[in-house]
């Protein structure tokens, strides 16, 4: 009796143990529950059926509860009232997706190309040895950049351009390159550059350096290997046969230096003449030669590496000269050949602007694309081919379907030592009408080989003009000092054959009226202040309501914010000798800017006879009299004073480039609309 008693309770715990726990806790109380003796058999049974599983539970009649294990919640969920809406919320939430998707595939085709980072704002150029002396030796520097960069940010600029800075000689303005890889002393080191670069990018701007690929300096080691004949350097460069007697040489042919007289310059160690489109010190390298390619291509890549951003090719319509040794044409045929030594005495058809040139620019824009690939790091490439006409310097912007720079330099308003309404209307529809489909325009002012803007037109247009350069489409591009109105400086003898009106142009920074501008606490300046300083200068400016500065930085915030300015229409109205008058415009936007700018005497401008459905007055949004912001104006009889600029606003829905009169009048690069509804841009207006 006491072993099958024993049996019974090892069988009664094993089939306790083996019940099944259906996801919810029953009542302890009923757990801990005495087993009715008298049913043990039936527990018995019912334990061993759960474990041989040979039926299925019968949960009819049990409402759903919480904690309900899976057999009773298969029982509910394949009822109609549970499973339809599970099913309706299903399909809603794949519609649902769908939708997104394409709202989002949408968006992506329909919308414009973002405008990169070269072309949301202005680009400021910076002359370094003219900028900040930072070690007190007269001559400005890498360090002195860097810790002027929070004024560079305060003008609303972008982009930082940095002219050359590689060890060279003092020949023509440092574009005698030594040493493409290393910084002039005069400049600081290498370290400092890394530093300004990392400064730059810390401030969320960029930067661009000048390049010369088309020449070296005569003390360049290439060089020095190439009049020696050494190994692949022998013909790194230019060279030919040429007489050389009693001192005299005859060269091959009538080529002419761009600084006067022949461009063949005898060497004694080679014994042959070395071609030189520049001075003497700086001969010319041989791009037919791959090698000298891959060289040049490795510099590139060493600053990329570095962190640039982007170049500015300087001289690149000279990187071929043609095989053939013939004779350039003569302006004037009748003149005696002997007497013919000034560069624009000849065409320049066999020296300039080769077959062939524009596959080596290519080639340089398909190095900076393998620098390009992350996101927010494409490398700007900008190409400077002055004195060409804007026809062909356009054609810098390559082909359709083959890329070369984002854009020429745009320096043909440089060019304007006398202006005019209609000269400033010349400037602006040339390039905008010869400007391939698509791509992107620029503008710049003054610069380092031009005069300043002042010495140039005067004082008066100071104002008027950089309002011109924020108001048209495409990228303003500043001239250090051109911001305050700076001028040129005094002539003075630097002693050598240098074009004194780019140098003059060169003048230290005018940052403050104490010694020296606060350009340098040095007892002597590389170059002197201009003798303006105590009242033109950066400290002076700030606090002057209606300074030319603070034009500058509301114009340059205005551009920023306003899409009529950075992605609209520009609709020519009117011009004369006096004025120009245009507008801006964006589809989307039921407002336009209608820019006025006088560069004549007085005059008094009618607008209603300009635009239809013009009401009476419209207000200012800027002028270069600030006193007049935010004024109205009566549109019938608008007084101009001499270098006068409105930037009017008018709210209409009757845009000017949709009507057939203006059709030929209006010009835009990457046409967009805006939607005020989704507040984006789209291409399918």
């Amino acid at each position: 009796m006491a072993e099958d008693k024993s049996k019974r309770d090892s069988i009664g715990m094993n089939m306790k143990g083996c019940q099944t726990n259906n996801g919810f806790v029953h009542n302890e109380d009923i757990l801990e529950q005495t087993p009715d003796t008298g049913s043990s058999a039936d527990n018995l049974q019912h334990s061993t059926t759960s474990i041989l599983g040979s039926q299925e539970p019968d949960f009819k009649g049990v409402q759903p509860y919480a904690g309900m294990p899976k057999e009773v919640l298969f029982q509910f969920s394949g009822q109609a009232r549970y499973r339809i809406p599970r099913e309706i919320l299903f399909w809603l939430a794949v519609a649902f997706v769908l939708v997104l998707i394409a709202a989002t595939v949408a968006i992506i085709v329909l919308s414009p190309k973002c405008l990169d980072w070269w072309q949301e704002g202005p680009m400021y150029q910076i002359y370094p040895r003219s900028f900040k002396d930072s070690n007190k030796d007269g001559n400005g520097d890498l360090k002195g950049i860097q810790d002027k960069l929070d004024y560079i940010t305060a003008l609303n600029v972008k982009t930082v351009w940095i002219t050359s800075f590689y060890k060279s000689s003092l020949k023509d303005f440092r574009y005698g390159v030594e040493d493409f890889r290393q910084v002039d002393s005069i400049f600081g080191t290498m370290e400092d550059f890394e530093n300004l670069v990392a400064a730059i990018h810390d401030k969320g701007l960029k930067l661009i350096i000048d390049f010369i690929p088309n020449h070296t300096s005569d003390k360049h080691t290439w060089f020095q290997l190439s009049r020696t004949r050494t190994g692949k350097y022998t013909d790194y460069y230019i060279w030919h046969d040429c007489t050389h007697e009693n001192g005299t040489t005859v060269p091959p042919n009538n080529w002419l230096s761009v600084y006067g007289n022949s461009s063949w310059h005898f060497d004694e160690v080679r014994n042959q003449c070395y071609f030189h489109q520049f001075m003497k010190e700086q001969p010319d390298l041989n791009f037919r030669n791959p090698d000298v390619q891959e060289e040049i291509k490795e510099i590139l890549r060493f600053w990329l590496t570095k962190g640039v951003d982007g170049f500015s090719f300087d001289a690149v319509k000279f990187l071929l000269e043609a095989k053939h040794l013939r004779d350039e044409i003569q302006v004037n045929k009748t003149q005696i050949p002997d007497t013919v030594t000034q560069y624009s005495e000849l065409y320049h058809d066999f020296t300039t602007t080769q077959v062939g040139m524009h596959d080596i620019v290519r080639s340089f824009r398909q190095t900076m694309d393998q620098y390009s690939t992350e996101p927010g790091r494409y490398r700007f490439m900008g190409t400077e081919a002055y004195a060409e006409t804007i026809d062909r310097t356009v054609m810098y912007y390559g082909l359709p379907f083959i890329q070369e720079a984002d854009f020429p330099f745009n320096n043909y308003l440089t060019m304007l030592d006398t202006v005019s309404g209609n000269s400033v209307y010349e400037v602006i529809t040339s390039w905008m009408e010869n400007m391939p489909e698509g791509k992107w325009p620029n503008w710049m002012i003054g610069g380092p080989d031009s005069s300043r803007l002042t010495s140039r037109l005067g004082n008066e247009y100071v104002n008027v003009m950089n309002m011109l350069l924020f108001t048209l489409p495409g990228t303003p591009i500043t001239y250090y000092g051109e911001e305050i109105g700076m001028g040129n400086i005094v002539a003075i003898n630097l002693n050598e054959s240098y074009d004194t009106n780019t140098l003059l142009s060169k003048s230290p920074m005018q940052w403050d009226n104490s010694s020296n501008a606060g350009f340098s606490e040095a007892s002597h300046t590389w170059l002197p202040t201009n003798s303006d300083y105590h009242t033109v200068n950066v400290d002076v400016q700030k606090t002057q309501s209606r300074s030319a500065l603070k034009l500058y930085q509301d114009l340059s915030l205005l551009h920023a914010n306003e899409l009529l300015l950075n992605r609209g229409w520009f609709c020519h109205l009117r011009n004369d000798s006096h004025y120009v008058v245009y507008t801006r415009e964006l589809d989307g936007i039921d407002r336009i800017f209608i820019v006025v700018l006088n560069f004549g005497e007085s005059t008094l401008l009618n607008l209603q006879n300009m635009i239809s459905g013009l009401p009476a007055t419209v207000r200012i949004r800027l002028s270069t009299n600030s006193a007049n912001k935010g004024s109205e104006v009566d549109t019938s009889g608008i007084f101009l004073a001499k270098g006068e600029g409105l930037i009017l606003e008018h709210n209409t829905k009757n845009l000017l480039h949709r009507q057939t009169a203006f059709r030929d009048r209006c010009f835009v690069s990457n046409r967009a609309c805006y939607s005020s509804v989704l507040n984006i841009l789209y291409t399918s207006c």
